[in-house]
């Protein structure tokens, strides 16, 4: 990992920068294959993903017998761990739930909001060199608060052809029925065109390498929403004296691992720190089976030494890690200057892991920067927020001049009709019922009157 010293605040930007393919010619190859899926279907399916992933693959579905049976091959240790983290993770989203509130923003006018479920959604879920069974979780769990009808999980095969048990455990734990065995591009542009055996579905959710990140992207483009870009995971540690350097070497290897392309940054105002995470790095990385995966992420990564912790918060700001870990003194103080970031993860205690898998938050999150705009995965990813709103009469009166005059202003006079006869109706009825006389709205004195009359 590479250690910089203090650079000036002109070298930031690049520092910030994201290890890339040249994206045009991965634009192209997501094209292609797109063209292919959308003309042959599964044909096309199936045969990308004996190219990339399992060479005798026949289908794409994966029986219900198969997916029953994965519970067999799924330690009891595992079970009891994945049901905690279930437990968790739906405690904390079941939290988001909105109670529906109506307000009177003018007399006779009342808005408010409700959700709605998102029908289909389809998640990807990564299962190559890391069968990431814990993002079934993560997305499943709050598609199935939300009330989404239907949840479609794509993911690879290994070369074996199988799918690693705990992920179709997993998927049956959470009431998932749909899964095919497809990863990739090919998982990507299957959801968003639908093929005879993966139905298109309304928004794709889930994490991948900068290839499913290009799909998604592409995906948008013919129409299928998606959660947020999501590609290769990263993390941001900022770390003071205070800092216990193995917890931050283990952390910082913890993304390392997760592929070639992730990256990891480290932020120190102390050089004594930076050198003493680094031996630690050089400790723990030989005892780790995907040490090379690691090793290849390293290279990508950096170290950098700043003049204080105000520096650091500015350069992770600018950074927008997906992960943000403040491994110093005071940590909930400076998490107040945090504007951009997907997780944050406070104090030395408060690892990454813990929210990778157990704690509750969601781990799909932006990478590559978009943390600056976006958010990670909630309960909101799997509704629509629809806004209503109710006009009475006396609602129409109140705010019908504003209305006819911005429409007037705005050259459209089809809006300002709209309201203009909605207006004309209200105050012919007033007419009439002003005109109507009636021993029920008479006066007392023309009361008198009719009484006279009678006599």
């Amino acid at each position: 990992m590479k250690t910089i010293s203090n650079p000036s605040q002109s070298k930031w930007q690049k520092l910030a920068e994201r290890p890339l393919i040249k994206q045009r010619k991965l634009m192209d190859t997501v094209e292609k294959m797109f063209y292919n899926i959308h003309r042959k279907g599964d044909k096309a399916v199936l045969s990308y993903s004996r190219t990339f992933d399992y060479a005798g693959q026949q289908t794409l579905a994966v029986d219900a017998e198969t997916i029953a049976k994965a519970a067999d091959r799924v330690p009891e240790r595992l079970k009891q761990a994945i049901a905690l983290a279930q437990k968790n993770i739906e405690t904390f989203h079941r939290s988001q739930q909105e109670e529906v509130r109506k307000v009177e923003t003018a007399p006779g006018v009342v808005c408010w909001r409700e959700s709605r479920p998102i029908g289909r959604v389809g998640i990807y879920i990564p299962g190559g060199t890391a069968p990431l069974f814990s993002t079934v979780l993560m997305l499943a769990v709050p598609a199935k608060i939300a009330g989404c009808s239907e949840i479609v999980l794509c993911t690879p095969p290994d070369e074996k052809g199988e799918i690693h048990p705990a992920i179709l455990y997993t998927a049956w734990l959470a009431g998932i029925t749909k899964v095919f065995a497809a990863g990739g591009i090919q998982a990507i542009g299957a959801m968003t065109f639908g093929t005879e055996s993966i139905p298109k579905v309304d928004k794709i959710f889930g994490p991948g390498n900068q290839y499913v990140m290009a799909a998604k992207r592409s995906a948008q483009f013919y129409g299928v929403p998606i959660d947020m870009p999501a590609g290769p995971s990263e993390v941001l540690v900022i770390a003071d004296q205070t800092c216990n350097p193995a917890f931050v070497a283990a952390d910082l290897l913890s993304q390392a691992e997760h592929g070639p392309d992730s990256q990891v940054i480290l932020l120190s105002d102390s050089k004594q720190v930076i050198k003493a995470v680094n031996r630690e790095i050089d400790l723990q990385l030989p005892t780790l089976p995907r040490q090379e995966i690691a090793v290849q992420a390293l290279k990508n990564s950096k170290a950098i030494l700043f003049r204080d912790l105000d520096d650091c918060i500015v350069f992770s700001n600018q950074y927008a890690p997906e992960h943000l870990i403040l491994a110093v003194e005071n940590p909930v103080l400076l998490s107040r200057d945090v504007v951009s970031a997907g997780s944050v993860f406070l104090g030395n205690y408060s690892c990454e892991s813990a929210g990778d898998y157990a704690s509750g938050t969601n781990h799909t999150l932006p990478t590559g920067g978009y943390a600056r705009a976006y958010s990670g995965v909630s309960l909101d990813s799997f509704v629509k927020k629809i806004t209503f709103q109710q006009l009475s009469e006396e609602g129409i009166v109140s705010i019908g001049n504003a209305i006819e005059t911005m429409a007037e202003a705005e050259q459209l006079h089809a809006h300002k009709n709209a309201v203009t006869l909605r207006l004309g109706a209200v105050t012919a009825r007033q007419l009439q019922a002003a005109t109507e006389i009636t021993p029920e709205n008479s006066t007392e004195e023309e009361k008198k009157e009719e009484r006279d009359e009678t006599f």
